[in-house]
């Protein structure tokens, strides 16, 4: 059910300076970054440097480590819902918030913050943006996504006007003070502190979580199982541009284990208290322990009516249901004695379940996000039911190997001390889970999707694909999903992920239109029959962004213009005029739309030329479609994307006869070679053969012989495809263990598949290029240049380009990818 895919750890030094933080903490974001402290020791001052690393789960070798600023200890990690800021706070009240330097992954900087000095912090949460997509495992089979995942009625804790979520945070502090902070659009911070109750007392430990209303509550205790668990309702507000809190307490509950007179005295300290989600403040977790045992309760919130005396119903009769209710807290399970539990992570997934809902459906009930982890000293992790709290799955750390008799029990304890998680967090799909342990080094874990119980391929497959369009509708990255996917399920995953795309309706597929190709070129990536598929859906989804970006630089001629704008009526007029002659079909448009400026024109030749150049690879290609393993082959049968490309050619067609020097350079044999009519009229050829999706036909001889004569009539170019990625994520399909270490690119010998790809990729040494841009920037670059994090694209840092319409193609991808993945920064010498 569970293995390691991969262990990541500090260079071993005779005197290593890293040294895991007391405590310390860990948070997983939505984008897959990985976040985690650890104290940096001082030899010369005798001091600790309070250290935050952050990792994306695809390049764990390539760590970004940053002095905290942090006087004391670092408490809390907390991403925010889009996974793109980072909250840390410590033993002095002091909170940060950490943002990325030009968008990328591995650059980060903190430039707001907020403090209640000297008052460590113990809770820490975002506020909530109101936005809430929950999961229907049982309808998993439908053929509608909002069927699947439906938007859930949930309130923002605080609105600007007009009904837009404020951004800020949320903390509690030790000595019992809650404060909030409100992120103004002006940058400003508003920050409140108020006491939770009125009679203050010490909170050892708390956490936060949000009703449906808008409203916030806070679960406080003291430390010790003879304590009550004290929840509070937080309300905040905003009145003459002030921050205000206002507090109310809520029924509180005794752990049950204090009160069975077997175990009264047993475990004395509550360890571990959470809600089971952020957004289900109604269900908590709880967990005692002594010194070499624990006992986890699983606790729910429910509303129940009052009785009233026979006297006072004479008096006043309850009418139907008029009958008082009060909120009380009832036990929903509990776990026998248990090895001591060193750590707990929480699933991420919003899945739809009542309160009651402890037998979940037999197809269901092995799906992953129903799970938690509980991690032991023996250095065991637990997966358990979130509400029954069953044991699902079991894994074994090298150090907690099930002893066999007393003498390898006693020589176990006589051993030393044991390796054990200290801070683990579960995925966003619950698919893995990352745990760092009391050396501070990090494993990675892959939770199998049947939670090791024998599913069909079908089941798995289903569990699979149901994760994949969550993250396809949310937008969250599914890194942790592709461990689980193995070659010969790569195909089948692609093709079923296209059936339940094409059943969505236009307005959704549209909108999800990027996110799928992206999605399909990361499975392709995993199997060797499909490797050459990847150069294409990286293609498709830069011929998608140029035509999305020359089309919007259309202009109509006059302000009282029909509804269509000019690039929608290019896409009609191309459909419907299917004449191969490209001047013919430029009559039927009206050319003042596409005047531009010349600067404008001469700006986007590299664009214009890459458009050219791939027209002439896919038709000099043509002859060779037997062959699915040249890069390319896919789009000899995709109508879509070649009506893309001659929509294309029909506007540089006209761009060129405004500026004759934007137009795609050709090497041709003849002077009088009018290159771009004879693309243009094989093109419509080809594109006239699969224009409809279910009757596409083979291309006739003549078009096929006309294609083998372009080589003697034009220079074909090398199209430069993106390279293989460096990833990890090839290098661990054959389930066995990766060992990294932090800051050192691994040497690994990639999977067979990438040896295929060496005739299409440049070599190192080789002149490098930027693969939006279309520059060419020299075998050994100056400028600097990111890569993204999941398909391997360079581009250069900083835009060379002052013109508008440049920056308006820069602007398609300067937070993210086309393909969705974060930039890294890529050091000079990556040539």
């Amino acid at each position: 059910a569970m293995d390691l895919a991969y262990v990541c750890e500090w260079e071993k030094k005779p005197k290593s300076n890293h040294c895991p933080s007391i405590p310390l903490v860990c948070a997983w974001s939505c984008r897959n970054l990985i976040a985690f402290t650890t104290d940096l020791k001082n030899d010369e001052e005798k001091d600790l440097t309070h250290m935050i690393h952050i990792i994306d789960t695809e390049h764990p070798w390539d760590v970004y480590s940053v002095n905290s600023g942090h006087t004391e200890v670092i408490t809390c990690l907390e991403w925010d819902q889009s996974g793109s800021r980072l909250l840390s706070a410590d033993a002095d009240g002091h909170i940060k918030c950490w943002s990325m330097t030009d968008h990328l992954a591995n650059s980060w900087e903190s430039t707001v913050g907020s403090a209640v000095e000297g008052d460590p912090v113990v809770a820490l949460s975002w506020l909530h943006n109101g936005v809430k997509l929950a999961l229907h495992v049982e309808k998993s089979g439908a053929s509608n996504f909002g069927e699947k995942f439906s938007r859930v009625k949930f309130s923002p804790s605080l609105t600007l006007f007009g009904g837009k979520p404020m951004e800020g945070w949320i903390a509690v502090t030790i000595s019992g003070l809650v404060t909030v902070s409100l992120l103004k659009p002006n940058g400003q911070v508003l920050t409140s502190t108020e006491s939770l109750c009125r009679l203050r007392c010490r909170v050892a430990l708390a956490d936060v979580a949000f009703t449906g209303g808008g409203n916030i509550v806070v679960a406080t205790s003291d430390g010790s199982s003879t304590s009550p668990v004290q929840f509070y309702k937080v309300c905040v507000s905003v009145v003459n541009e002030k921050c205000k809190i206002d507090t109310e307490i809520l029924p509180s509950l005794f752990m049950r284990c204090t009160t069975d007179p077997a175990r009264k005295d047993k475990y004395p300290a509550i360890t571990h208290l959470k809600f089971l989600a952020r957004d289900m403040s109604e269900q908590v977790l709880l967990c005692a322990s002594n010194q070499n045992s624990s006992i986890v309760e699983c606790w729910s919130l429910r509303k129940e009516g009052l009785p009233v005396n026979n006297i006072f119903q004479q008096i006043s009769p309850v009418v139907g249901d008029k009958q008082p209710m009060i909120l009380k807290w009832r036990i929903l399970s509990a776990t026998n004695d248990l090895d001591r539990v060193s750590a707990v992570a929480l699933p991420k997934l919003p899945i739809s379940l009542t309160n009651t809902d402890l037998k979940v459906a037999n197809d269901t009930k092995f799906f992953p996000g129903l799970g938690l982890a509980l991690a032991f000293h023996d250095g065991s992790v637990h997966i358990v039911h979130r509400l029954s709290l069953q044991m699902m799955a079991v894994f074994y750390g090298s150090s907690s190997q099930r002893p066999v008799d007393e003498q390898t029990i006693k020589r176990q304890r006589t051993a030393g001390p044991l390796v054990h998680f200290k801070a683990m967090q579960l995925s966003w799909t619950s698919l893995a889970l990352a745990g760092i342990d009391s050396h501070g080094k990090l494993s990675m874990l892959r939770i199998s999707p049947s939670m090791g119980h024998v599913l069909d391929m079908n089941m798995s497959l289903r569990h699979l694909l149901f994760l994949l369009e969550y993250c396809m509708v949310t937008g969250y990255d599914w890194w942790d999903i592709l461990l689980h996917v193995q070659p010969n399920m790569v195909q089948n995953l692609v093709e079923k992920l296209h059936e339940e795309y094409m059943r969505q309706n236009a307005a959704l597929q549209q909108v999800l239109s990027t996110r799928i190709v992206a999605m399909k070129a990361s499975l392709c990536k995993l199997s060797s029959s499909t490797i050459a598929r990847v150069c294409d859906y990286h293609a498709k989804l830069f011929l998608i962004a140029i035509s999305c970006t020359l089309k919007s630089l259309l202009r109509p001629h006059f302000l009282n213009t029909p509804d269509k704008s000019p690039g929608d009526r290019l896409t009609e007029i191309c459909s419907k005029i299917t004449d191969i002659d490209i001047d013919k079909v430029m009559i039927n448009l009206k050319t003042e739309e596409f005047v531009l400026e010349m600067t404008t024109l001469q700006s986007l030749q590299q664009l214009i030329q890459w458009v050219g150049d791939f027209v002439l690879y896919l038709l000099a290609s043509l002859p060779n479609q037997g062959s699915p393993v040249r890069p390319g082959h896919s789009f000899l049968r995709d109508g879509a994307s070649l009506g893309m490309f001659r929509e294309l050619m029909v506007v540089i067609r006209i761009w060129g006869l405004l500026k004759p020097s934007c137009l795609p350079v050709y090497t041709a044999t003849s002077d009088t070679q009018d290159s771009m009519s004879l693309l243009f009229r094989l093109l419509t050829k080809l594109w006239l053969c699969c224009r409809e999706e279910n009757h596409i036909t083979e291309p006739d001889d003549t078009l096929i012989d006309e294609c083998c004569l372009l080589p003697s009539q034009l220079l074909i170019p090398n199209i430069d495809w993106l390279p293989i990625n460096d990833g990890i994520i090839s290098k661990l399909q054959n389930k066995q263990l990766v060992q990294l270490q932090f800051g050192k690119a691994p040497g690994l010998v990639g999977h067979t598949v990438s040896s295929q790809f060496d005739a299409f990729v440049r070599a190192p040494g080789q002149p490098k290029i930027d693969h939006l841009r279309r520059l060419h920037l020299g075998a050994y670059p100056t400028e600097e240049c990111k890569s993204c994090t999941r398909c391997g694209c360079v581009t250069m840092l900083k835009s060379p380009n002052k013109v508008t319409a440049v920056k308006q193609w820069e602007q398609r991808w300067i937070k993210n990818c086309l393909c969705g993945g974060l930039w890294r920064r890529m050091p000079l010498s990556y040539s």
